[in-house]
């Protein structure tokens, strides 16, 4: 364990926390020169330490929290040089490295001057050799989950994440006035919730359904901020303006770098680059994706990735457009030619990551496969099967009845697709599931696999889809009260015929009481007996063969005595 060093401006007890971001460790990577003092400025994850350490030969970092600086140099021993502080309290030599990739928000101290951002710019770029290579980030107030987040802003930030200025006129808000206010020619990159990193004026030159929105929509949509309104929505909109390079979450500018990509994404623990080129992209997969296995057995294999992509629009985005607009046929005659396109496949498909090519179709990034091939009509059933939850999830417009959802729109899609519908059987018992749901159930499981790897799986509700689903349950229990009222006045009737029927049972039953009573009262009396003798004398049809049986019965008893 090395020696920490202290300066003017520590904070204890404290600790600035950071999290590790894969793509922004690959983009370091490249960045970096080799064999360079470098300054770290301010917390940054293990994962980016271990990448600066890897590339420089001294390698001095700058944290205000002494227990951090302890945990640090503890973990990293002599081969990094803690410092305890704060940024001006930092007296030394100029570097040729300096690493700010989080920014210069928790860079000061409880005891250090009221900098503005651009007073602690100036405290960096003293730090820094005429040449040097810096890397700064920067956080966007205009960012789309800033404005889309549904907390206060007084409980956006935490006492866990002291932070001295967050209403600062100098601090930049812009591509334009970052570049403006650095003193060094730089490169900025739009920085996705730390998942994707695109070059300015590529993600400025995206539109709606290409690569670089939707790993943009894929990142903002693994935050777990609270959000009014879905994120993709917004991307969107913002892409189809040119403005996708402004709604980032942050930027990242980049002075005196060498040869870097144009896009650095997250995809689980790897990292996809890719560089335009005049038809589309060239793509390329690096680091150790971590081992993921669910219960449908999917893995992560780069290999399935093509080195070159279509710049094209995903198909998720062409059907969005035909469902909004109610453009059925031509809905129809895609999901047709989806359907001759899609064969026998490892790779799961989604067609937010299939690209319209001309004619045909192409294979996005996604490498994300199952152990086994599976049949092309399991395949398209786990497309429909997200492409539903992104379409009714997202609460966008389309063509069919609302009561049309869930297996039975599925059945359709696969319909249209050329997959034969399930022949309808009749229920056995009111528990069994219909044709549809048996025939798309496989598929619903690895569309939900799919989800669960992409981390794309909701915890938190927006507020728009909590109103609109509070909406439909006020509607829902509106026409339940009204079924419970008819049911109760059914009932009443029922109930009112009941007691009637009791009634008369109660009538008919007393009735029988009596006339048993007075039929019992008759049999036991002597004209009853009377009457019978003379009822059996009547039944006599030959009285003479009477007469003689009963004179010899008489005789033989005579006799006896």
């Amino acid at each position: 364990m090395s020696e920490v060093q202290v300066v003017r401006g520590e904070m204890q007890p404290w600790t600035d926390h950071a999290a590790a971001r894969p793509a922004l460790a690959a983009l370091l990577t490249d960045v970096l020169p080799a064999n360079r003092r470098t300054l770290i400025l301010g917390p940054h994850a293990p994962l980016l330490v271990e990448t600066v350490l890897a590339h420089s030969a001294d390698v001095t970092m700058l944290v205000r929290s002494v227990s951090d600086a302890h945990q640090l140099a503890e973990d990293f021993g002599p081969c990094l040089q803690v410092i305890a502080g704060a940024l001006d309290g930092l007296q030394t030599e100029p570097y040729d490295v300096i690493v700010a990739a989080d920014g210069l928000d928790r860079v000061l101290g409880y005891d250090s001057a009221d900098l503005s951002w651009s007073e602690r710019l100036a405290e960096l770029s003293g730090l820094a050799a005429p040449d040097a290579v810096v890397v700064l980030a920067l956080e966007n107030e205009f960012s789309l989950l800033n404005l889309l987040d549904s907390r206060p802003a007084d409980e956006r930030h935490g006492d866990d994440e002291w932070r001295p200025l967050h209403d600062d006129p100098t601090r930049p808000v812009s591509v334009d006035q970052l570049k403006a206010a650095l003193p060094w020619s730089a490169e900025v990159y739009a920085d996705f919730a730390s998942r994707a990193f695109v070059r300015a004026d590529v993600a400025a030159a995206a539109r709606p359904g290409e690569l670089p929105t939707r790993l943009a929509v894929s990142a903002l949509e693994s935050s777990d901020v609270p959000l009014l309104s879905p994120a993709a929505e917004g991307v969107d909109s913002a892409a189809r303006a040119g403005l996708l390079g402004s709604i980032p979450t942050g930027w990242l500018a980049v002075v005196g770098a060498g040869t870097t990509h144009d896009v650095y994404a997250q995809i689980a623990q790897a990292t996809l680059t890719a560089d335009q080129n005049l038809t589309g992209w060239d793509t390329s997969i690096s680091g150790e994706p971590a081992a993921t296995s669910t219960g449908d057995s999917l893995s992560f294999d780069p290999s399935v990735v093509p080195s070159t992509v279509p710049s094209g629009v995903s198909v998720e985005t062409v059907l969005f457009r035909l469902a909004a607009a109610e453009d059925v046929p031509a809905f129809r005659k895609l999901a047709a030619e989806l359907g001759e396109w899609v064969t026998t496949s490892r790779v799961v498909l989604r067609w937010d990551d299939v690209i319209l090519d001309g004619d045909s179709f192409a294979r996005g990034v996604s490498p994300w496969v199952t152990a086994e091939p599976v049949e092309k009509d399991d395949l398209l059933t786990a497309a429909w099967s997200r492409f539903h939850d992104r379409l009714i999830g997202q609460h966008r417009r389309h063509p069919w009845p609302p009561w049309m959802l869930g297996d039975d729109l599925i059945s359709a899609w696969l319909g249209m697709s050329g997959v034969e519908p399930p022949e309808q059987t009749q229920a056995t018992s009111p528990d069994a599931l219909p044709a549809s749901a048996e025939q798309v159930a496989y598929g619903k499981g690895l569309a939900g696999a799919l989800a669960a790897v992409l981390e794309t799986t909701a915890t938190t509700v927006d507020v728009r889809s909590a109103l609109a689903e509070a909406e439909e349950a006020k509607q829902q229990l509106f026409e339940l009260k009204g079924h419970i009222y008819g049911l109760e006045r059914t009932l009443g009737f029922r109930n009112k015929a009941l007691k009637t029927r009791e009634n008369r049972i109660r009538e008919l039953r007393g009735q029988l009481q009596r006339l048993t009573a007075d039929h019992e009262r008759i049999r036991g009396s002597r004209t009853y007996a009377v009457s019978r003798v003379i009822f059996h004398a009547a039944q006599v049809r030959k009285p003479k063969v009477v007469a003689r049986k009963l004179a010899r019965t008489v005789d033989r008893r005579i006799r006896k005595r």
